[in-house]
């Protein structure tokens, strides 16, 4: 084992040892990618995923009944264990041809930045380490966790952290994307759907008969005109919208989805109101069922920005070249952070979705996938020899 006296002395060698497992991480990358892994649905991706731990020699590698994958390293010491964890769903249903295709420059595939990425990250990991001879002194649990995206609101992180035995005395959520983002506080949340249905007795083909999308643009536009405080920040997202089934039939129903988002959860509480009244307003007006379903609901919390591990993860950042961006997140972070458990969530490299690509694609570029895994590992190290070495170890 290299005895690595800083953090800052292993992390250049890390990044170029990441840069020589290119090939590695873009197979894992490949591999996970091509697995549809829709939310309530991600067992086949989970399983791939533990055959990957299995080989890599972590122990403990096995599922529980939420369909979460999991692999133990067992560090030198023990007496304290860390926490890895990325997401193993996607947003959308099972595609017949997960096609993922390389460039030289990049990778283009459904939902490659969201969150294959991570996942190959998390699995090129235990190689990357035993590369450069470290072990650390903490166990690191690794965590591909099942039912986090759309109504699975992060279902299986909490049903695992509530359940679970093992104390955590830190935590890493890794995301695909973006490089640089630094996350250390969650925002609030409500996620829900508006379903503007039409009643039995409704007269389909009389004067003015406009079916359920109508009234749901009605609904839209009073949501539009919900008073958004820009302190706290806050945020409404309305992310899709669906009716009808043809050009010529009377939409049935439609479906809105929404978001909405904030560093308050008194602000939230009041446009959640709001939108109550809105549904209740229009469903009066126009005579038609408008209900509103409020299926995820977060509370804000997570580290002030004086925290230790925020300061190792802005040096270990820093130490790499990759320019730091600070912002509030929805994501696995919440989870933690309600259990208090110190985390913070950081991207693997820069990636989008281009006009010209299926809505659903998205690509990740190769290039800074090195600094990625190496950040990966510099802050694994930092949170290791936290309360042993104290934060000046990564200095």
């Amino acid at each position: 084992m290299t005895d690595w006296k800083n953090i800052r002395d292993i992390l250049p060698v890390a990044r170029q040892t990441a840069a020589e497992l290119r090939e590695v991480m873009l197979a894992n990358l490949v591999l996970i990618c091509e697995i549809p892994a829709p939310t309530f649905a991600e067992a086949d991706r989970v399983r791939l995923i533990l055959q990957r731990f299995t080989e890599l020699g972590l122990e403990n590698c096995s599922s529980d009944d939420f369909g979460n994958g999991f692999g133990l390293m067992r560090g030198t010491e023990g007496g304290r264990t860390l926490l890895l964890e990325a997401n193993a769903d996607t947003f959308v249903a099972d595609r017949k041809h997960q096609a993922v295709e390389i460039f030289p420059d990049r990778i283009v595939g459904p939902f490659v930045g969201d969150n294959s990425l991570a996942l190959a990250a998390m699995v090129t990991l235990p190689t990357l380490l035993e590369r450069l001879g470290l072990r650390l002194r903490s166990d690191v649990l690794f965590m591909a966790a099942s039912r986090m995206l759309n109504r699975g609101n992060i279902e299986g992180l909490r049903q695992f952290l509530d359940g679970t035995p093992m104390v955590f005395s830190a935590g890493l959520c890794v995301e695909g994307v973006q490089i640089g983002r630094l996350n250390h506080r969650c925002l609030g949340m409500l996620r829900g759907e508006i379903l503007c249905r039409l009643p039995d007795d409704y007269r389909w083909s009389g004067p003015g008969s406009a079916g359920s999308i109508v009234p749901m643009s009605d609904v839209i536009q009073r949501l539009s005109a919900i008073p958004i405080p820009q302190r706290p920040q806050t945020t409404v997202v309305l992310g899709s919208i669906h009716g009808g089934l043809s050009y010529q039939n009377i939409a049935r129903e439609t479906l809105l989805k929404f978001e909405v988002r904030s560093e308050s959860r008194d602000v939230l509480a009041a446009i959640r109101s709001q939108i109550q009244d809105v549904c209740d307003d229009v469903a009066a007006h126009k005579g038609m069922e408008v209900r509103l379903d409020i299926f995820a609901n977060r509370e804000p919390g997570g580290l002030d920005g004086s925290h230790p591990m925020v300061k190792a993860a802005k040096a270990v950042q820093s130490i790499l070249g990759i320019p730091t961006v600070v912002y509030s997140t929805t994501s696995a972070l919440s989870a933690l952070a309600g259990k208090g458990i110190p985390a913070v969530t950081v991207g693997v490299s820069t990636g989008e979705r281009h006009h010209e690509l299926d809505e659903i694609d998205e690509f990740v570029s190769i290039e800074p996938m090195a600094a990625g895994l190496a950040q990966i590992a510099g802050l694994l190290m930092a949170m290791d020899g936290e309360e042993r070495d104290g934060p000046a170890a990564v200095a």
